[in-house]
């Protein structure tokens, strides 16, 4: 049953003094996180479940959201991740055969406020002139004095892979419909996103998925085929048990490996190179990358802050093979002589377009390669 939207207040105060008023829906409450701007038409229950969101407000540039509901087939973890969610228009009467429930009542569920009615291209466009801010998200009528005071009493935490990590060593089985031998992938969940693994149980693989912060040697201990680094929230400077059993796993092994976004920022970190803040950070689903090695160029779904220093892995045995059209960051690389690439954009996608899922049956090859060697 879908229910009326309950009349609330939606306060938006940015830690810089502006001011944004609006209407609430979902969540009746306040929170503080990193205000960004996501550029996807569609796609909003992916991006709100995707862990590489936690303790984050996101914009959403389409300006109207919420027209085909939630599904039961969507989410990219077991909830919502990010902070609270920016609209401009909500959609309040969905039509889509796979709806469960309006947006409103599942951020309600989820205890996630949201401000609509606000203008989101002036928000947009100051963070594009400012950079991301902390701010605050309020539907329970705060006032402007308050709001301020709870903003900056409150902090931008850099370590959420800790909490978004699954707590125990869990165990996926292939889903491919052959006979042939699985291959044993080790992945390292910092955050790690449904269709990430999905890819990867369809291209016959076991996956065992090891919590934040798990030894090398327990992982080496499992003769895993292949190693796998996923994405993840925060800043990539503050993992620093996962940079140290990255660089453990390098040196001890030959092991194929394949980063995706904090898993490419980790590696680089674990090799000795350098990850810098973007000014407002990549998050859509129309970024193009070129890949030097096809001399082509794909659209991609990204979600990242920080970036890679192009110079700092040219030094480290690292080999840039993508780089982002509209700016020219690293988007991918790969090792001179080992078997190890990574990329920063969003191979699954989900949201976003299919143009690098190639990306998968590239990992698949080097670690059929690497067991033809044996």
């Amino acid at each position: 049953m879908i229910k009326t939207i309950e009349k609330m207040e939606g306060l938006i105060y940015l830690e810089d003094g502006t001011v944004f008023k609006g209407k609430g829906f979902g969540f009746k409450g306040t929170a503080v996180g990193e205000l960004v701007f996501n550029t996807s038409m569609t796609g909003y229950q992916e991006i709100l479940t995707d862990p590489s969101y936690k303790g984050q407000i996101i914009t959403m540039t389409y300006p109207l959201i919420g027209n085909y509901g939630i599904s039961e087939h969507d989410n990219e973890s077991e909830g919502i991740h990010a902070f609270g969610l920016v609209i401009k228009d909500l959609c309040d009467a969905p039509s889509n055969s796979n709806c469960i429930m309006t947006l409103d009542q599942w951020l309600a569920d989820q205890e996630i406020p949201g401000v609509y009615g606000v203008d989101t291209r002036q928000i947009t466009k100051k963070i594009r002139k400012n950079g991301t801010v902390k701010c605050l998200i309020s539907t329970e009528g705060i006032s402007i004095s308050e709001a301020r005071e709870k903003c900056m009493a409150g902090t931008l935490r850099g370590d959420w892979m800790k909490e978004v990590s699954v707590k125990e060593k869990t165990l996926l089985g292939s889903t491919a419909e052959t006979d042939d031998k699985p291959y044993k992938v080790a992945v390292l969940d910092y955050g790690v996103k449904r269709h990430i693994l999905k890819y990867l149980r369809e291209r016959n693989c076991d996956l065992t998925v090891y919590p934040y912060g798990t030894a090398a040697e327990d992982i080496l201990a499992d003769s895993p085929d292949g190693i796998f680094l996923t994405n993840g929230p925060g800043d990539p400077e503050e993992a620093v048990e996962a940079i140290e059993e990255i660089r453990k796993l390098i040196s001890r092994s030959e092991i194929p490996m394949f980063g995706i976004c904090m898993g490419h920022q980790l590696l680089a970190l674990a090799l000795g190179g350098r990850t810098y803040k973007l000014k407002y950070g990549h998050r859509g689903g129309n970024h193009g990358v070129y890949d030097k090695d096809t001399k082509r160029s794909c659209i991609t779904s990204q979600n990242h802050g920080y970036a890679v220093k192009h110079e700092s892995i040219i030094l480290k045995g690292m080999e840039v093979t993508h780089l982002n059209l509209n700016d020219g960051t690293v988007e991918g690389m790969e090792h001179r002589d080992l078997p190890i690439f990574s990329v920063q954009f969003h191979p699954e996608a989900s949201p976003g377009p299919n143009d690098s899922g190639y990306l998968f049956d590239k990992f698949i090859g080097m670690m059929k390669e690497d067991s033809n060697n044996a």
